[in-house]
């Protein structure tokens, strides 16, 4: 396989900011030490040609648009003994209900036949198989920036499990069986959400990510934690470094390589709940941009259209329902997807809010998504967030609301109707029925950080300050900038962080979220309880 040359185009540097090349290039130096080190056995036999796939039934996810997923012509394809394609980059998902559904995909360096898992109560007695599904992504030649190329995922659709049970599974396909001796060590494991409320979970969340030092300690940092689950606000991979959604941003589909290596580790065990950033719309796919991610990820078929907004869905796990968002439709920011939708997300939200308050199991609403409703970093505050959904999580009085997009960590006290309802200094508890809605920017996943307007000092725990006016802006209808005063702005951090959040259930239950750095730093707390 040939490997990539350094260097930027010139046609596509004359497009690009100097950050932007700074990524490409590391973008590459990544990817080249990635086909040395893993692809080198799957490249002598992409060199000939590849398998057609044979696509199975069993899984119930969308897959994306014909075009891409179209294979190779029978007369390109050369055999590839499944005993080189070795499976690589998996992940997990809830399907619609935690407790007896769950999603497994993978990655392999080449088609392969007739895919499949295997799943069992103990790791030597994987008795049961249930075949996979093979989507095959093509990201087209863009002359001038970057070659063509084919990857191929994996999905394997796991329904009727026993709720708070642990499965053991592996991952193969012919000539590569996981419970062989030689690929045993390969076997992971995962536990399904419990028939009724636990006394206690942990989730964890993060936006942000990408490839790097900083995202793998994130990744380390979290599984510490040992969540029931991780919600990924968005902007997962960076393949798009420049995140405009136009088919003329710079691109590099191997980062996706890159990158699910980088997640297995945690995501291989720990369900890695995705929504849609702006880096994620992926132009080359689909009119949307979606299409990438409908063939990488499985996700909840939860939401009002699973095939055109993969990143919308809702799951409920113990006593906490949570909502995830595509905030592409709104955002006034950055147009490319801007009503897609045509106001079918506003209106499932508003439906789907209203269910779970309704829901007498649900003590806690939980929305997350990419672009920030309240923030005063690098993008601020986007006015099409406030316009179409604040009012809806304000109304259904949502528990906690999750961002990520500025590379930062910041947190709101509560706001009510557009204003502080009250205070939330580090460490207290608020009640949303009350005091209003906390909102967290947890924007420190791993990507290089931004920080805060000139003269705004940090403050979190250890270094903390009187709360201050803080000059920010938001962003208009009109796509423009509209300077604002704030006092909103209760705690900000500069560094890589996460959220761990602790729910509890019982006769006072309650949620106390922290902020933890990779090295277990906490930065900020405090409880979110109910009606008193």
């Amino acid at each position: 396989m040939d490997l990539p040359d350094f260097g930027i185009p010139p046609q596509l540097a004359r497009r690009m900011s100097m950050a932007e090349q700074h990524e490409y290039l590391r973008t590459k130096l990544l990817r080249r030490r990635t086909l040395v080190t893993a692809g080198a056995v799957a490249g002598g036999a992409l060199a000939g040609g590849l398998l057609t796939g044979c696509s199975t039934s069993g899984t119930t996810a969308s897959r994306p648009p014909a075009s891409a997923l179209a294979s190779p012509p029978a007369s390109a394809t050369t055999k590839v003994p499944g005993s080189v394609a070795a499976p690589f980059g998996r992940h997990l998902a809830f399907g619609a209900d935690p407790k007896t559904q769950m999603r497994i995909s993978w990655q392999v360096p080449a088609a392969v036949r007739r895919p499949y898992v295997r799943i069992g109560l103990r790791p030597d007695d994987l008795d049961r198989r249930i075949e996979a599904e093979l989507r095959d992504l093509k990201t087209p030649e863009v002359a001038g920036v970057s070659a063509a190329v084919e990857q191929y995922y994996l999905h394997a659709a796991l329904d009727g499990l026993r709720p708070g049970t642990t499965y053991y599974y592996g991952v193969g396909h012919d000539g590569f069986d996981p419970a062989s001796p030689a690929h045993r060590p390969t076997i992971a494991s995962f536990r399904t959400a419990p028939s009724s409320p636990p006394e206690r979970f942990v989730f964890t969340a993060f936006g942000d990510q990408g490839v790097g030092l900083h995202a793998a300690d994130n990744d380390r940092a979290l599984l510490r934690q040992n969540p029931a689950f991780h919600l990924h606000a968005g902007d997962i991979c960076y393949a798009n470094p420049t995140g405009k959604g136009k088919d003329s941003d710079a691109f590099q589909a191997g980062m996706w390589d890159v990158f699910l290596k980088q997640t297995e580790s945690v995501a291989k065990s720990v369900p890695w709940m995705v929504t849609t950033g702006n880096h994620d719309m992926e132009a080359w796919y689909s009119p949307d941009g979606y299409g990438g991610q409908l063939a990488r990820f499985s996700l909840p078929d939860s939401g009002f259209d699973p095939r055109t907004a993969p990143g919308v869905y809702a799951f409920t796990y113990g006593n906490v329902g949570v909502v995830a968002l595509d905030a592409n439709d709104v955002s006034y920011e950055i147009p490319a997807n801007f009503g897609y939708t045509e106001g079918r997300q506003t209106k499932w939200l508003d439906r789907k809010l209203g269910e779970l308050r309704a829901d007498r199991s649900v003590d806690f609403v939980v929305v997350y998504f990419h672009h920030c409703a309240y923030s005063t970093s690098t993008h601020a505050s986007d006015g099409g967030i406030r316009a179409e959904w604040v009012p809806l999580f304000a109304k259904h009085q949502v528990d906690l609301v999750i961002n990520g997009h500025n590379h930062v960590y910041e947190r709101t006290d509560a706001i009510l109707n557009g204003e502080v309802g009250s205070p939330v200094p580090i460490g207290a508890t608020t009640d949303p029925t009350r005091d209003g809605i906390v909102y967290v920017t947890a924007g420190g996943g791993g990507k290089d950080l931004y920080g805060f307007p000139k003269g705004v000092e940090e403050s979190y725990e250890g270094h903390v300050t009187e709360r201050e006016s803080v000059d920010s802006f938001k962003w208009t209808k009109s796509r423009d900038a509209k300077a604002e005063s704030v006092q909103w702005s209760r705690v900000r951090y500069r560094g890589f962080s996460f959220l761990a959040v602790e729910a509890e259930s019982g006769t006072k239950p309650r949620l106390k979220v922290s902020a933890l750095t990779p090295s277990g730093e906490r930065v900020d707390h405090f409880e979110v309880r109910r009606g008193g």
